[in-house]
């Protein structure tokens, strides 16, 4: 912490983020330049493209605390910047003592980073609060008066361009107050060193799997792939269900269903295609990992996955 009570960013704080995060040298240099600047923060981006960990590594690389805020339609303007004790309002009435800071509240006062993740879910009249804060570096409560931004406040967002169930278009006041900074997955090479931190499998089954979860972002029936976070899932549950049925966690099979189940679930398909997500996962498979073999290491001739994998991967009428 600087002699003005603001946190110190700069080329440390990039050398030691390195050490840290996987490729995102760019956004890394973005995000610290604005801190520095002393600016406000929108970061853009699909889910999974490592938002959330980059600031948390920027938070804990520089000790600057930050304070996490879920946005979603639930996130009223009370349970944002606080309330007083309704209970003791009863008995002593409207007094300081009986606040109990929210999220935004205690940022201010104590200089920290205020994260709303998933902004565009967020309701207009809690936004509006936003907008004063970031435009006046200050906020006037009713009853309890103003609190004004401590040195090394600053307010980031997120959210998910991609997705239009339960959002709001974000208002061209927020966009004015902030630098944005969009975010787009990681790079082939970056995915794999992702996965494989997570894995003790082989390097070509986690480029698999890896290759399988990319293919799903450029699938014509596909609206929205999947993110590395499927890879990481995908090599853990082949792990454990090779284990239980005492396979090969790269067997055919076994990865199928653990691809079937880390990715089904992740894809959004469009709403004309008549297929389904296991048949789009399926054909991803045998096309990436390889057709299904006759016999797979100790497999059996018909082992469980397999059946179902030739099931799925028939083209159907309706969307499931």
């Amino acid at each position: 912490m600087t002699g003005n009570g603001r946190r110190s960013y700069g080329q440390k704080t990039l050398s030691e983020l390195r050490t840290e995060i996987v490729g995102r040298g760019r956004e890394a240099e973005l995000v610290v330049a604005a801190l520095m600047a002393q600016r406000h923060l929108l970061l853009e981006g699909p889910p999974g493209t490592g938002k959330s960990t980059l600031l948390r590594s920027i938070s804990r690389v520089s000790k600057q605390d930050m304070a996490f805020v879920e946005g979603n339609a639930e996130l009223t303007p009370a349970r944002l910047v606080g309330h007083f004790d309704p209970a003791q309002v009863l008995q002593v009435g409207y007094d300081e003592k009986i606040w109990v800071d929210g999220p935004l509240s205690k940022a201010l006062r104590d200089g920290e980073i205020l994260y709303v993740e998933e902004i565009n879910r967020v309701p207009e009249e809690t936004l509006n609060l936003l907008v004063t804060v970031m435009s006046e570096g200050e906020l006037t409560i009713p009853r309890l008066g103003r609190i004004e931004a401590a040195p090394g406040f600053r307010f980031i967002a997120a959210m998910n361009p991609f997705d239009a169930v339960g959002t709001a278009r974000i208002s061209g006041a927020i966009y004015d107050r902030v630098c944005r900074v969009s975010m787009d997955y990681q790079t082939e090479d970056d995915e794999i060193v992702i996965a494989a931190r997570s894995s003790s499998l082989t390097s070509d089954f986690v480029t698999t799997a890896v290759s399988v979860v990319r293919a799903t972002r450029k699938h014509p029936d596909v609206r929205i792939g999947s993110s590395v976070r499927g890879a990481i899932d995908l090599l853990a549950l082949a792990e454990h269900l090779g284990s239980l049925r005492r396979l090969p966690p790269t067997s055919f099979g076994v990865g199928l269903d653990a691809a079937l189940a880390a990715l089904s679930g992740r894809i959004r398909l469009h709403e004309s295609t008549d297929t389904t997500p296991e048949a789009v996962i399926s054909g991803l498979w045998e096309q990436l990992a390889g057709p299904p073999p006759q016999h797979d290491d100790g497999e059996d001739s018909d082992p469980p996955g397999k059946e179902r994998s030739r099931t799925a991967a028939a083209p159907t009428t309706n969307e499931s």
